[in-house]
Parts: structure tokens; sequence; C-alpha cells
């Protein structure tokens, strides 16, 4: 933590919902937020040793993390950036991931990639992978996209290429994952 700045850096805050429960949190222990984003929070005040303590204790119970190394939050940092990027990809936005990672973070890609492997134990790509997974079998399981949809969404160059790398990543089809997780009680995205 930052505490000349008064920015929290905080792990595992990934989705809108994330912003509300640490927002919630930090509004009770009676910290007043400048500003709060997907993995940092910049209060109005500087923090006493209790309440980071207090932040810490509460951020954990959530499952979150206070991030205090420079090199971790930079891994933070560049995960927040790709989540971002898949659920909010939009067509017209032609540039190369690693591009747009190295400029937003203001560092050499190669760096990037291998201090994001050797703390991760994946490389950048694989995480992609894994987060588009999971976006996919969500966006599936809520049937409210065709998969075509989906894959024109997240930038596939055709059905095909989505449809390939869902078999080989989860073993099934997008048809058969959509089968398997049919008749379940699910709620919209926009409702979760």
């Amino acid at each position: 933590m930052d505490l000349a700045k008064n920015i929290l850096f905080i792990k595992n805050m990934v989705c809108p919902r994330c912003i509300k429960v640490v927002s919630d949190e930090l509004q009770q222990l009676g910290l007043e937020i400048k500003n709060i984003q997907l993995g940092r929070v910049e209060l109005k005040s500087s923090l006493t040793t209790v309440e980071t303590h207090q932040i810490k204790t509460v951020l954990e119970k959530n499952g979150f993390e206070l991030l205090d190394d420079k090199k971790f939050r930079i891994i933070e940092k560049i995960k927040i950036l790709i989540i971002e990027n898949i659920r909010d990809h939009k067509p017209e936005m032609n540039v190369n991931l690693s591009q747009y990672i190295s400029k937003e973070v203001q560092m050499e890609y190669t760096h990037l990639s291998a201090l994001f492997s050797s703390v991760e134990g994946k490389s950048i790509e694989r995480f992609t992978i894994l987060q588009k997974m999971e976006l996919i079998k969500e966006l599936i399981t809520y049937d409210e996209l065709s998969v075509k949809q989906i894959a024109d969404q997240l930038g596939y160059s055709s059905l095909q290429a989505l449809s390939s790398q869902f078999k080989k990543e989860t073993g099934l089809t997008p048809t058969e994952f959509k089968k398997l997780t049919t008749g379940t009680d699910r709620k919209p995205i926009s409702e979760v």
C-alpha cells in the first residue's frame, strides 16, 4: 500500500460486484473513498496502522488481498487489464494484447511476460485463454447470446475458431456444454 498517496492495491478484484463489496466494507470501516476501480482504491485521507490492519482483515474475509510488493501489483494490473479487455472487447479495437499491456503498464512486454510467468506459473497468453473460457462458459450458461454472437463479441475470427479452442480447453463443444447447463436455475448476467 502507498500511504503517501493513500492508494490501496487489492488482489482479486475482477468485476463490478467486487468493487461494490470492497467499497461497502471500506465505508463500514468509516473510510472515505476518493476513487475506486478494479484492483485499486484511492482514499481521501491517510491510514493509521490500525486501519491498515482492519482493511487487510476485512479484505481477506471477502477473498481479496492487500498487495504490498511492487511485482504483485504489476501482476494484478496485468490480470485486470486482461479481464477488462475480454469483458469489454470492442471489435474495432484492433490493438495487440501484448502492446496494450505494455503501454498500460509502461514496461517492456518481454519483462512483463517473464515476471507474470515466474509469479503465476503460467504465461499471460495462457491466463488470457483461461479467462476467455470462463466468460464463454458464463455466457453459454446464461443463454443470452448465441455461440456465434459470443465469438463475435470476444473477437474470435469465426465460430469455428471459438468452438475449436473451447473443445481443446474443456473437452466439450459449446453445444455439449450448453446441454449440460440447460435447466439450471440461473440469473441473467446483468442481475448477478
